[in-house]
């Protein structure tokens, strides 16, 4: 995603070299260089002592069972917000946190950073913000997980060890 105006001021801006950074957005108004601003996000395969089963969950009225996943905040380790969003949205403490890949995420100009979370496989308690979840087992994660989706290609990437990352915008 190319920035083409000043988050400071909201002048246009053009590129100019910058020593060994190549070329780079320049703010003519701020006198500044202007590097990519993004959002940053966890994405979690919430996976039972044994890793022989995933937590899946479904969200805001949609049918489709996606990972667990929230944005890092301001100053967090993205280790830190894996074990905040586990716990906010599930109510589960973490034992391990593993990272995996991550892969920027245009729809939201996002960075996600994708991990495995170890729990014990017990209820979860959850939030509002999930309508439902399910524990299976990894064949049929495989078959649950939505068709086409970031948490699809970071699942199958784990389980397979080859990434498939969806194109964005997608071909029609």
């Amino acid at each position: 995603m190319k920035m083409n105006y000043c988050m400071e001021c909201g002048t246009l801006l053009h590129v100019l070299p910058h020593g060994e950074e190549g070329l780079v957005p320049y703010c003519d108004t701020c006198a500044a260089f202007r590097y990519p601003v993004f959002n940053t996000a966890v994405s979690l395969l919430v996976m039972d002592e044994r890793k022989e089963n995933i937590l899946l969950i479904r969200q805001y009225g949609r049918p489709a069972y996606i990972l667990v996943a929230g944005y890092v905040n301001c100053g967090e380790d993205a280790e830190d917000a894996a074990r905040r969003e586990l716990m906010e949205e599930l109510g589960l403490k973490a034992l391990t946190v593993s990272f995996n890949r991550s892969h920027y995420f245009p729809p939201s100009n996002t960075l996600m950073l994708n991990f495995t979370v170890t729990v014990k496989k017990e209820d979860a308690h959850p939030n509002r913000e999930v309508d439902a979840w399910q524990w299976f087992s990894l064949s049929d994660a495989r078959e649950a997980i939505k068709p086409g989706s970031l948490a699809r290609a970071f699942l199958l990437g784990w389980m397979d060890g080859a990434y498939d990352f969806p194109v964005y915008p997608p071909a029609k």
